[in-house]
């Protein structure tokens, strides 16, 4: 079968190029830049993808130059691109950073760019770009911020884009992917069902009569991965438990149940232990703390369960529903940057792997994936199409804090604030951080507020420049409650019943306006976010997250007309108990889709 190597150089976007390259039909796999040359020879074409790092940092990885003697096609990208360069001899200028949405000026339209038009819309997020061309390269693309976007030494088949094709919001990229893949005369014979095939086969030589034990959490990842255990393994060898952590949603053990009764699953068992993880997370702040605690008091947790149904752990594997974001964005490649440590990877669950005692079913998915594969293993499509929900539920969602201000003060110059006036934006500064993505790296920053206009596309063009132009902002949210912002400052706010217990409620609100209003499919994920911002001591703060996206690696916020969000805002804030509600309105990168 015609393959084609993707080259891991630790890029956020890594696997995604795999997946858009099998979408397309042709077979797809993760090299590291260490391997044979003999072995990389066997592709087809190869890509190098994107990484962290500067060319010119003493631990960057290194493209081996035998490569580019090889004859195969071969496609670097944003930092795959500036190594290529850089390999042949060519300069990468240190320091401009891009992100976001970029116009691309196509010179010709031969090789990559055929049957494309002379502008198309290519997504940025990069430190560092080509300042000169090697020798035999031409430029074929250009932006008015980078002049060498796209380039191509034609007489070698060698090709590079400081853009990023593989994902969505390069409007034409599968288009272009195609193209390379014509360029590389690759069969396309690949599919899904031949995928699950493969991946009952490798299952059962995993597993080797062995059992597995899974935590499910009723949404779509572990219900996919648990249906497809039981399919493979049967389900006396299948043992399944929803764990009521005190952080899940209003409806999460209802639809337990409704699986439960759906299929039959009597090998799938409801325990409630939302005193213990609480108690741990008890006056618990940092972010990342938090996902550890919950990841490691699941397995406290299963191991006592283990126990209390007379299992011997040395007969069984812990299953898990993770797929590729998870492990990407915990650093799990070789030369990748940790964003977030997902639950499913923190110390414990590493040692478990290392000691073959975890299976992972769907770690090579993207969540539309594991969609086709629920569809394929026959669950229903409400089941399928369930929005996702992170591992640490509402823990990541409500932010705490210990009530101590942060000082840190980002003053706006005479240009932002000029281009605010300009399109009738008032704009401000929350005392909060979340975590980003840019660059391919993490990022911890503050969050800028604006307010006024209801036009999407100043909306979107605000938020980009901000994001772009300070460094120590990485978010951008509008108000959308009636009036002016009221003043607010941290307040001392954990992990307590009573606070997730509002949380829970607004967001079981959202989930039904999403419903109300058939959005279901439309939006891919909204996340409600309760922040410890307050104007009298007692209100919190609400931030809703709605996203458009396929592969949650990257995201662009979703534009719900204004007068609907203004009736959601309105109802939440008749609780009483909620000062003001925000709508992010910052594209992944450089908000990741989670505020934490």
């Amino acid at each position: 079968m015609d393959k084609i190597f993707v080259i891991d150089f630790g890029g956020q976007y890594t696997h995604l190029i795999t997946n858009r390259i099998r979408r397309l039909n042709v077979l797809s796999e993760i090299k590291h830049p260490d391997d044979p040359i003999a072995e990389l020879a066997q592709a087809k074409g190869i890509i190098l993808s994107g990484g962290p790092m500067s060319v010119y940092d003493n631990n960057a990885p290194q493209l081996q130059k035998e490569l580019l003697e090889l004859g195969i096609p071969i496609l670097g990208l944003c930092f795959g691109h500036q190594l290529l360069v850089h390999a042949s001899g060519g300069i990468v200028e240190q320091g401009y950073k891009e992100y976001g949405v970029a116009q691309l000026t196509v010179l010709t339209h031969d090789s990559l760019f055929k049957h494309l038009s002379n502008k198309e819309q290519v997504w940025m997020s990069h430190g560092d770009s080509v300042k000169k061309l090697p020798e035999g390269f031409i430029v074929i693309g250009k932006t008015d911020d980078c002049p060498y976007a796209a380039i191509s030494n034609p007489d070698k088949k060698l090709f590079g884009f400081q853009f990023h094709p593989e994902v969505t919001h390069t409007t034409n990229g599968m288009k272009i992917l195609e193209n390379f893949i014509s360029i590389c005369q690759c069969k396309r014979d690949w599919t899904m069902k031949g995928y699950i095939s493969s991946i009952k086969n490798e299952l059962n030589e995993k597993v080797k009569g062995r059992k597995v034990f899974m935590l499910v959490s009723g949404g779509v990842d572990s219900t996919v991965a648990f249906t497809l255990l039981n399919q493979v393994l049967g389900k006396e060898h299948v043992r399944g438990v929803f764990i009521d952590n005190g952080l899940s949603r209003l409806y999460d053990s209802e639809n337990v149940r409704q699986l439960i009764e759906q299929h039959n699953y009597t090998n799938l068992y409801i325990e409630n232990c939302s005193d213990v993880f609480l108690s741990r997370l008890k006056e618990i702040i940092d972010p990342e703390e938090k996902r550890k605690i919950i990841g490691n008091t699941f397995i406290d947790v299963s191991n006592e369960i283990l126990k209390k149904m007379g299992l011997n752990h040395h007969e069984w594997l812990l299953g898990q529903g993770t797929i590729y974001p998870d492990t990407i964005e915990s650093g799990g490649t070789k030369n990748a940057a940790l964003i977030k440590t997902h639950h499913n990877r923190v110390d414990l669950i590493h040692d478990l792997i290392e000691k073959g005692l975890v299976i992972e079913p769907l770690s090579h998915l993207y969540k539309d994936e594991v969609r086709e594969l629920g569809i394929e293993l026959g669950l229903p499509e409400e089941t399928v199409w369930r929005h996702p929900f992170p591992g640490p539920g509402l823990g990541v969602r409500a932010l705490c804090s210990n009530g101590v201000p942060d000082k840190a003060h980002i003053p706006f110059d005479a240009a932002t604030k000029q281009l605010c006036e300009d399109h009738a934006i008032s704009i401000g500064f929350l005392p909060i951080k979340s975590v980003g993505v840019q660059g391919d790296s993490r990022s911890y920053a503050h969050t800028a507020v604006v307010s006024g206009t209801q036009e999407w596309g100043i909306l979107e063009k605000t938020s980009t420049y901000i994001t772009n132009k300070y460094h120590d902002i990485n978010r951008v949210v509008m108000l959308i409650t009636p009036g002016s912002l009221p003043k607010l400052s941290l307040k001392k706010s954990y992990l307590t019943h009573s606070r997730l217990d509002k949380l829970r409620k607004i967001d079981a609100d959202v989930m039904d306006f999403l419903h109300n209003e058939n959005l279901m499919k439309v939006i891919w994920q909204m996340p409600v976010v309760l922040l410890p911002l307050t104007s009298d001591g007692a209100k919190e703060c609400i931030v809703l997250r709605p996203v458009l996206t396929r592969d949650f690696m990257t995201a662009s916020f979703a534009r719900i007309p204004f007068e609907k969000t203004l009736l959601l805002a309105q109802k939440i804030m008749s609780y009483g108990f909620i000062d003001a509600v925000f709508y992010d309105i910052t594209h992944k990168p450089p908000g990741t889709i989670e505020w934490e």
